[in-house]
């Protein structure tokens, strides 16, 4: 049966097509099982939409910007046309630009590069590492981590008081937490930065794939995320948003596309006239698959609806929480609490378990994918768990052999493509491991936990 009840809710979509839904796993125990891909925080499974845009055009793929000829003309509108798609996805203002980057990462790199001199970035210490550690030339705040949502908004009007009013600065904060999954007030957040003269960029690596985002609405001044976690793959990310910033910095790289025109002068020197549009940031040849891969997305999700897979998601949300909570060994991460908003992440220990082991038990066991470690946000997951930074490897590392206390968390993460049985194998698996043990014995190779494949089964 099942785990929803809701199912003949007509808000409710099904699952869309995704790439490797019928894949099947080898199982340590024998025999084999359908994957189930429950890592969509680390990287969702490409639509099958977006696979068969991007097949459908790779034949005609060209040169962009550089050439004459049919496919390159045909190349350069498919790049062009692309952005335009992103930014209405977005909901951009007139006047923003969209330029296309190899990640959220990328982006925020690149935003970090074009800060103007002696800008000051807040920026609170639950964030991904990608928004986190960008920001090393600038004057750095880092925020304590909230327990509430109006604990941040409060958090961060009183570090933006106590800033110098004239200057310049920035704050960074996520949409979606890539740990616990928890919304974060954006909108009110926005409001304070602006209120005292700051701008805002929103890391929605984990909220756009999950929930509409809309810049002009939330009031943010930019908006960065990745095409492999919004179910498009091949390595592009987007920066969007206010333009003149980005239009008065130095060309995050320099090279070809980025210059209008070059010419040597009389002394040998080299004259440079750069593009003040999104080319100055996209020097060399772009990654035009990666960019109509993000396109072919935004059109897919968009055209699916957001009520229906934001409906479906909380079902799925509501079940796996459901089911954990039927487990007294397993204690769920929150920073605001279990009646929070949140997004198809979910992290968690269980007691008497080192994650990595357990991790480990659901792949080769049960043919689920999650992740363990510390999700490149390590100074988050210490506050959740309570651990000394001394103790904890990097991130994914086992601190511990199988069996020993684990220092790193579990995180099961899904959406628009997961199916019913995939939740509902991951809830059983858990409490079959949890009540009966591992059927198998594991060991540390090489920073992972792996099945022993040279002993029996225990």
């Amino acid at each position: 049966m099942s785990v929803f009840t809701a199912a003949a809710d007509q808000s409710v979509c099904t699952p869309l097509p995704v790439l490797g839904k019928d894949v099947t796993v080898p199982l340590v125990t024998g025999g084999e099982v359908t994957y189930a891909a429950l890592d969509y925080a680390a990287s969702t499974p490409a639509l099958q939409r977006v696979w068969d845009d991007v097949a459908a055009y790779a034949p005609y793929y060209g040169s962009v910007h550089r050439g004459a000829g049919y496919l390159s003309q045909l190349s350069t509108d498919l790049f062009e046309s692309s952005r335009v798609t992103v930014a209405e996805f977005l909901g951009c203002r007139a006047g923003d630009q969209v330029i296309f980057t190899r990640s959220t990462t990328d982006s925020l790199n690149l935003l970090a590069a074009a800060l103007p001199a002696d800008c000051q970035v807040f920026v609170f210490e639950t964030e991904h590492h990608a928004s986190l550690l960008p920001w090393r030339d600038a004057r750095v705040t880092y925020l304590n981590a909230p327990r509430t949502p109006a604990q941040a908004v409060a958090t961060l009007e009183r570090a933006l008081a106590d800033r110098d009013p004239h200057g310049p600065a920035l704050v960074c904060v996520t949409g979606a937490s890539n740990v616990t999954g928890e919304l974060w007030p954006v909108k009110e957040l926005a409001a304070a930065a602006h209120a005292h003269g700051a701008r805002i960029v929103l890391d929605a690596a984990q909220l756009a794939p999950h929930h509409p985002v809309d810049i002009a609405e939330l009031d943010v001044d930019w908006v960065a995320f990745s095409g492999h976690k919004l179910y498009a793959p091949f390595g592009s990310g987007v920066l969007a948003g206010r333009s003149d910033w980005l239009r008065d910095a130095e060309p995050y790289l320099a090279g070809g596309g980025a210059s209008r025109k070059v010419a040597r002068r009389a002394d040998g020197a080299v004259d440079v006239e750069w593009h003040t549009t999104a080319a100055r940031h996209e020097a060399g040849s772009p990654n035009v698959i990666g960019v109509y891969s993000i396109a072919s997305a935004c059109r897919a999700l968009t055209e699916a609806g957001f009520e229906g897979l934001v409906a479906r998601e909380q079902q799925l949300v509501s079940a796996v929480r459901a089911g954990l909570a039927e487990v007294p060994e397993v204690r769920v991460l929150s920073l605001f609490g279990d009646d929070a908003p949140r997004v198809g992440v979910i992290s968690f220990v269980v007691e008497g378990w080192n994650s990595s082991h357990f991790a480990a038990a659901l792949s080769a066991e049960y043919g689920i994918g999650v992740r363990d470690g510390l999700f490149c946000a390590h100074p988050l997951v210490r506050t959740l768990l309570g651990s000394d930074p001394q103790e904890v490897g990097e991130c994914g590392a086992p601190e511990a052999e199988p069996g020993e206390r684990s220092l790193n968390a579990i995180r099961v993460s899904f959406g628009a493509g997961t199916p019913d049985e995939h939740i509902e194998r991951f809830v059983r698996a858990v409490k079959e491991l949890v009540s009966q043990g591992a059927q198998w014995k594991y060991r540390t190779e090489e920073g992972r936990c792996v099945p022993d494949r040279g002993t029996a089964q225990v």
